[in-house]
């Protein structure tokens, strides 16, 4: 029995050790370049970590079972018959509730921590219209841009809008994604923490020409954002 134990112990080490190796070895989210995509893949690791677990001690199980207890080729004898286990179904319900309620939890931090706004946050109007985007600066007498200009450092809150149909306003290294809605506003948060160039992309199809739908953002210090104003306003 011990030896049994150790046996499929070793098997489901092994197998979380190769799932964690695909897990970190590969890059699968964009960079972060958000204090919000940060809290928000914290929770796609919490979910991972969890997932390797629960796939570990089952495929363990399943290797070890096939291992030890596979039917010879010539036997067909039926095998005997097996009855429920309480303790065991209390377990794989409770454990399984347990962790799903802890996700949520989880989850509902981090939409309450990125739904906050700031004191000082920048006001942007981003509004989509077949097939561009163009940007207003309400705190700067409404200064109008095709690209994205934030500083870095600083939260920008985001008011969407949409001309004409459904569009969806995302960059990847930002982590957040927020629908633009003919007709009602809705609203994002970001804050960036490096300065560098990146992409607007629509991530809702809103047409022939949704692929094209693209504009350049780019977060720059506090100075050259100034600057960037100036240069809009003259």
């Amino acid at each position: 029995m011990r030896k049994g134990i150790v046996q499929l112990v070793a098997i489901g080490v092994v197998i979380g050790i190769a799932v964690t190796l695909v897990a970190v070895l590969f890059q699968w989210l964009p960079t972060s370049n958000s204090e919000e995509f940060d809290r928000i893949q914290d929770i796609y690791w919490f979910a991972t970590v969890m997932s390797i677990v629960i796939f570990s001690l089952v495929a363990a199980v399943v290797v070890f079972s096939v291992w030890k207890w596979r039917v010879q080729p010539d036997d067909d004898a039926e095998g005997p018959p097996i009855h429920g286990n309480t303790g065991l179904e209390i377990v794989w319900t409770a454990v399984p509730a347990i962790l799903v309620i802890a996700l949520g939890i989880v989850s509902a931090f981090v939409l309450s921590e990125n739904g906050k706004a700031s004191d000082n946050s920048l006001q942007v109007t981003a509004i989509g219209q077949q097939f561009a985007w163009k940007f207003q600066y309400p705190e700067y007498g409404d200064v109008e841009s095709g690209e994205l200009v934030l500083p870095v450092g600083k939260q920008a809150q985001f008011t969407m809008e949409a001309v004409d149909v459904l569009h969806s306003f995302w960059v990847p290294q930002f982590g957040q994604k927020m629908d633009a809605v003919p007709g009602i506003e809705t609203h994002v948060y970001v804050t960036p923490k490096h300065v560098g160039e990146y992409a607007v992309v629509c991530a809702e199809l809103c047409g022939l020409g949704h692929a094209t739908m693209r504009a350049k953002a780019r977060v720059v210090t506090q100075a050259e954002f100034d600057k960037w104003i100036e240069e809009q306003r003259a």
